[in-house]
C-alpha cells in the first residue's frame, strides 16, 4: 500500500529554557505568557536574569526600575540589579 501526502500543516511552540513553575517577580505572570503591556509572548518582551537570579519580563522591570522607591534594585531581594547577557 502506498500512502501520498498531498498537504500538511506545521505547528510550531516555544517556552523559555526556565522551571514551568517560575513566574515573573513583579508581575506574577509565567514567562511562557505576556507581560501586562504586550498582546503576544515572544521576543517583544525578553526575559531578563539577574545575577542575584530573579527573573523577569523585560517591560516589568523597565517600569520598575523607572519609579523612584526602585533605586535601581532587585525587587526581589533589594540587591544592585545586574541583568545576566544570555
Amino acid at each position: 500500500m502506498k500512502v501520498k501526502i498531498k498537504s500538511w500543516i506545521a505547528v510550531a511552540s516555544w517556552k523559555w529554557d526556565v522551571p514551568e513553575d517560575e513566574v515573573c517577580g513583579i508581575c506574577r505572570v509565567q514567562f511562557d505568557g505576556t507581560c501586562p503591556n504586550c498582546r503576544f509572548p515572544g521576543d517583544d518582551c525578553a526575559l531578563l536574569v539577574g545575577k542575584c537570579g530573579h527573573s523577569f519580563h523585560m517591560h516589568c522591570l523597565l517600569d520598575w526600575i523607572n519609579t523612584e522607591s526602585s533605586r535601581g534594585l532587585c525587587p526581589m531581594c533589594r540587591q544592585k540589579f545586574e541583568y545576566v547577557e544570555q
